[in-house]
């Protein structure tokens, strides 16, 4: 099964975006994802509702930044994207007839609504400030420059 990444993407793009003076085009974050402009344009869509990011069209515009980090959260990016599904398992079948099947499917059911409820519950500790801090930390001790254009050229 495939694994939903859109989460990690924005959030990629996102902390590029902060590290760039002025608009970022879709074309140059698609690049940065390993995606399509296209991809993009709807991913961004979901953050532009919630006032996390803007758009300027034209020539010169692209996406910006339009909140403060520190006051957003790694949930509330998941939760503009749609809130895609947390977990890859499931039951076998939702409504079985089976006694044994409901056991298994009750017992799972909590379980899976708990890891659920603590994976969304630490999502929203951490802030797209702490992500670029770690981010900063890092690139401190590599040293040298931060191009989003060139950053992810093999």
């Amino acid at each position: 099964m495939k694994r939903d990444s859109r989460l990690s993407g924005v959030l990629h793009v996102l902390l590029h975006m902060a590290e760039h003076d002025g608009p970022v085009t879709s074309e140059v974050l698609a690049l940065a994802m390993g995606t399509h402009p296209v991809v993009i344009r709807r991913v961004m869509a979901g953050l532009r509702e919630q006032g996390y990011v803007r758009s300027e069209k034209g020539h010169g515009g692209g996406w910006t930044l339009a909140c403060d980090l520190s006051q957003v959260t790694l949930r509330d990016v998941y939760d503009a994207l749609g809130r895609p599904s947390l977990l890859a398992m499931g039951n076998r079948t939702e409504s079985p007839g089976c006694l044994v099947e409901q056991a298994v499917n009750a017992a799972l059911g909590q379980t899976f609504e708990a890891a659920e409820a603590l994976l969304l519950s630490r999502l929203g500790e951490v802030t797209l400030a702490m992500l670029s801090a770690d981010f900063h930390e890092r690139f401190a001790v590599r040293g040298g420059h931060h191009d989003l254009e060139s950053a992810h050229v093999a």
